[in-house]
């Protein structure tokens, strides 16, 4: 049977007391409806349909990269009202499947299941067991045990509101029956809104079955209300992503210090430390071992890497396999570093290729260079590389010896083979297999003395 998905995200969110749409608020480096998509996604249904309201420009300003179908719903008279908008849309999918937006910790698993019991002549609905189920619809059934209706907290007896079982909002409706449904709702009730959830009653009094699905993890169908929601979704996704690392063979030192803030894949046999966070397109090989507090972002890191404690690393193009970085290392976008390259503590690279076996190891800044092999770089090396309005390369050939408190000035050619002296500057290209040095004369003046404060 096909499918459709309707996803409802025009809510305005008050309780996040933000200027930001609640559906862009963000879980593990993705918005909340980016979660949601991307879980649809799996589900391949013939189209997905977003229908947004609050903040509308905004949301699909920045989510523009999302393969949906945008459905303005212009006023929010309800879910009942915002499934209604989608309706026109719906290209003739058996069922339709209705999520929301600010319910991203859904799995492929739980939905896959529900889809299994909701057909084109059925209803099924995900609810959970909560103890605490304040301010959710309840799920009232009768004797046998069969869903009879929805109830809204703010329209349950005293009675009802003992009921544990609670609706999620997320169910499969068949679409032959769904526009005559919702072209009967009515707003009576305290919020007058048209809710999604009078269809459940209206189905059964037609003879339709409801087939209710409780979820195994109540936290799955939990919505994000305010800060404190979202932060308790956001421990639960971290928890959920190191358990998976785990599974894929990653040693963790503490499973609940680690942030997975994007799309990260980690090799076998990697170890990583405590408070180390990984975010955006990460791709890390085996065998790597990464120290405490080090941020990776956007990064290729191949095998049996070392990243030791504090490094930083951001939209570097390609970590070599063997390569040792750190501790306190900064390495900038567009930066390459070939195997077995050595960068370490208070260096920061940027925007440069360093050949294999090249060693920069101590309190350097190296930028806009191109670096061959074997190249030894001495502790306050800096490439100057930028004169107030341009920058310019510098190029270092295989087999050079920098020594230390070294500026070269770009841009500048050092040959293979060169040596620079230590506190040199260096203007003009060096050639190689030389010595090249800039020194002043040093000078030692006999009998001189120190300065003596006055009496």
């Amino acid at each position: 049977m096909s499918l459709e998905v309707v996803i409802l995200a025009a809510g305005a969110g008050k309780r996040m007391r933000s200027g930001l749409p609640k559906v862009l608020h963000e879980i593990g480096g993705c918005s909340l409806l980016t979660h949601v998509v991307r879980t649809a996604e799996t589900l391949s249904p013939k189209r997905i349909h977003v229908v947004y309201g609050h903040g509308g420009d905004i949301v699909r300003e920045r989510l523009s990269a999302l393969d949906v179908h945008w459905v303005e719903q212009r006023e929010r008279l309800g879910t009942g009202h915002a499934v209604q908008q989608a309706l026109p849309h719906l290209e003739g999918g058996d069922r339709i499947l209705v999520l929301y937006g600010d319910v991203p910790l859904l799995t492929t698993e739980t939905l896959t299941h529900l889809l299994k019991r909701g057909d084109s002549d059925n209803i099924a609905i995900l609810t959970a067991v909560l103890d605490e189920p304040h301010g959710y619809g309840r799920i009232l059934r009768d004797d046998a045990a069969s869903v009879t209706a929805i109830v809204e907290h703010r329209d349950a007896t005293p009675e009802q509101l003992e009921v544990k079982e609670i609706n999620s909002g997320i169910m499969v409706l068949p679409s032959g029956r769904l526009a005559g449904w919702l072209n009967a709702l009515g707003n009576d009730n305290d919020q007058q809104e048209y809710y999604l959830t009078d269809v459940v009653e209206m189905a059964v009094a037609d003879g339709v079955q409801v087939t209710p699905v409780v979820v195994d993890e109540s936290i799955e169908v939990m919505g994000v209300n305010d800060r404190h929601q979202l932060a308790t979704l956001e421990r639960y996704y971290q928890y959920r992503e190191a358990c998976r690392l785990m599974r894929e063979g990653v040693t963790l030192r503490d499973p609940a210090r680690i942030d997975v803030r994007g799309d990260v894949t980690i090799g076998e046999d990697c170890e990583i430390d405590v408070d180390v966070v990984l975010e955006g397109n990460v791709r890390i090989g085996r065998g790597c071992s990464i120290g405490p507090f080090c941020h990776i972002k956007n990064a290729v890191i191949a095998d049996n890497v070392v990243i030791r404690s504090h490094t930083v690393i951001e939209d570097a193009e390609e970590i070599g396999q063997g390569a040792i970085i750190g501790p306190y290392a900064r390495i900038r976008p567009g930066t390459r570093l070939a195997p077995e390259v050595h960068v370490g503590n208070f260096v920061e690279i940027k925007k440069s290729d360093i050949g294999r076996g090249s060693k920069v190891n101590h309190l350097s800044y190296i930028g806009d260079t191109d670096m061959g092999a074997k190249v030894n770089v001495g502790a306050g090396t800096i490439t100057c590389n930028y004169d107030g309005a341009n920058k310019f390369r510098t190029t270092i050939g295989n087999d050079v010896f920098i020594g230390s408190d070294t500026q070269l000035v770009a841009p500048v050619k050092v040959g293979d083979g060169a040596t620079i002296g230590a506190g040199s500057t260096i203007t003009r290209d060096a050639p190689e297999g030389e010595l090249t040095l800039s020194r002043v004369p040093q000078k030692t003046r006999p009998g001189w003395q120190r300065p003596k404060k006055k009496s």
